[in-house]
């Protein structure tokens, strides 16, 4: 299954490979997670591999879920009816054996493989794809982030057994692309009167793909099985297990006691932890970009978050370089903007702010506020600068972040508390809009759509969590959408990338490459334009 829209990431996940249409959360590079890792053993036979997962996933629904890791679990189970290669990052057939477009470009018709078998043993037709489509559409279904790239799509329905029409109102860039990468359920499993959101398919997932759920222990570890009724050819691995593990410096020693096979590291492990030859006797270091970005969002809908002055004095008083190069060893990239900072889409002429108190204080003065009763925190209209920032507790990078900026903002006179939440509990904090000032990461996907992250209809439930709105921004994203000249796409981007820049709704941060290690029990291992791809590796025979 593609996933190319973004995705909010946490630290926590071990994103080996990079499919997607949407954008997902990432929680930046520690690992989350439910309750202690527990038993270490999971590993019964060579063919099994054992995955680090620092955060514990809600649940498995690939429709509702917007998390990271919870994508990279899916990635084994689901599939959709359109791919990318992963070297070409072309479109490929998946679960389609062949498609049609029309001339206008509204209409896509698919014609699915014949005797694609859900791992129940069900087969797969027509109605699985217009089940999963009406579902993402039904108003009850909390999947704001996804709906946002169906809302074009005017119709689909079932022409037989095998073929199925997606009918678009308007022209769509990316509509070959969203149709072919719908995330699709099991209609048999899903259509039996209960509440889709809340579905116990969701924590026993039933899939088309090469891995079928095998079970879920809760704070433990989630594992898959090679699936027997995989249509194509199966992959090598038999089981894989990912082991919820919440502290990264006991997943780096199980991996070293070859209780882990894969993990990602922190820039500190990666730097100072595992440069010995005996760990390099042992294990493979790779360190690859994939589209992302962590940054600091300010909640626009409340004081003083709605001045942009105060945003941009905000980011004026991080230091980005310091930052970068105290906590993150100099791995990564400042950005400046939403776009992928490897791509042409990101307007390179378009440097960060600079690290500027002085400055930062002149336009807080502009606002308005200043020290009145020399109290040595700033007010305006008889309130104090305070506000608090959420964070994930299990992620390393954002505690050390918001410490670090605790201090800094505190010399300049405002002052900012901590608050610490379970991923779980963060998330909901996120969905309902309910903080001042949040620190996360997006995982992107490879084609830019920013309508997702920035445009004001998705303010109340989609993933505009900060409220940003800016009529101009509007025009911009709804005139992209129907562009198909890529030139044409990419300037309008770049212009956004300005109004981003002047508006700081966030505090852009860094580009972090991934930082993966892998036993090297394993042979094949190779890094892709779209990452690692497990299903390609053997288990070298010295260790079988």
């Amino acid at each position: 299954m593609d996933t190319s829209t973004p995705v909010q990431v946490n630290e926590s996940g071990v994103r080996v490979s990079f499919k997607g249409f949407r954008i997902l959360l990432l929680v930046i590079a520690a690992l989350a997670g439910a309750g202690s890792c527990g038993s270490t053993a999971g590993r019964d036979n060579p063919g099994t591999i054992l995955i680090h997962l620092g955060a514990e996933p809600g649940h498995l629904n690939p429709i509702t879920s917007n998390e990271a890791v919870a994508s990279a679990i899916n990635e084994h189970i689901y599939e959709s009816l359109l791919d990318r290669d992963y070297d070409s990052l072309k479109i490929v057939p998946q679960l389609a054996d062949s498609w049609t477009i029309s001339a206008d470009g509204l209409t896509y018709v698919f014609r699915l493989k014949q005797g694609v078998l859900w791992s129940d043993g069900v087969e797969l037709t027509a109605d699985d794809i217009v089940y999963s489509y009406n579902v993402i559409k039904d108003p009850k279904t909390a999947c704001a982030p996804l709906k946002v790239y169906y809302i074009d799509v005017e119709s689909v329905r079932r022409l037989d057994r095998y073929t199925v029409e997606f009918r678009y109102s308007r022209q769509y860039f990316r509509a070959l692309e969203i149709c072919g990468t719908i995330p699709i359920v099991p209609r048999h499993i899903f259509d039996d009167g209960t509440d889709f959101n809340a579905h116990p398919g969701g924590r026993h997932p039933v899939g088309t793909g090469p891995y079928i759920f095998e079970k879920w222990d809760t704070g433990k570890r989630i594992t898959l099985a090679r699936n027997p009724r995989f249509r194509d050819r199966a992959p090598e691995i038999d089981r894989i297990v990912y082991k919820i593990v919440q502290e990264p410096n006991v997943a780096l020693q199980m991996l070293k006691k070859g209780e882990l096979d894969l993990v990602s590291l922190r820039p500190i492990q990666w730097v100072r932890q595992t440069n010995s030859e005996k760990f390099d006797r042992g294990f493979y270091k790779l360190e690859y970009y994939t589209p992302n970005y962590s940054y600091i969002g300010w909640n626009a809908r409340r004081e003083p978050f709605n001045d942009r002055r105060v945003r941009r004095a905000l980011t004026h008083m991080v230091n980005r370089e310091g930052i970068l190069e105290k906590l993150n060893f100099g791995l990564g990239k400042i950005v400046s903007g939403t776009a992928y900072i490897n791509s042409r889409a990101y307007d390179a002429s378009i440097k960060p702010w600079p690290y500027d108190p002085a400055r930062a204080r002149e336009l807080l003065k502009e606002a308005g506020w200043s020290d009145t009763d020399n109290d040595g925190i700033l007010d305006k209209d008889g309130k104090k600068f305070s506000f608090k920032i959420a964070i994930s507790s299990a992620s390393k990078f954002a505690e050390r972040l918001s410490t670090i900026l605790k201090e800094d903002l505190m010399k300049n006179g405002i002052e900012m508390d901590i608050l610490r939440f379970e991923w779980a509990v963060f998330v909901q904090k996120l969905d309902a809009r309910d903080f001042d000032a949040v620190t996360l990461g997006w995982s992107l996907g490879f084609e830019e759509d920013p309508y997702q992250l920035w445009h004001s209809s998705q303010i109340t439930q989609g993933s505009n969590h900060c409220g940003f709105s800016n009529p101009e921004a509007d025009a911009l994203i709804e005139r992209f959408r129907v562009e198909y000249d890529e030139e044409a796409r990419i300037r309008m981007l770049h212009r956004l990338h300005a109004i981003l820049h002047e508006e700081q709704p966030y505090t852009f941060l860094f580009c972090n490459p991934n930082l993966v290690t892998v036993s090297r029990r394993f042979d094949g291992v190779r890094v892709h334009p779209k990452g690692l791809n497990l299903h390609e590796w053997k288990v070298r025979k010295t260790h079988e």
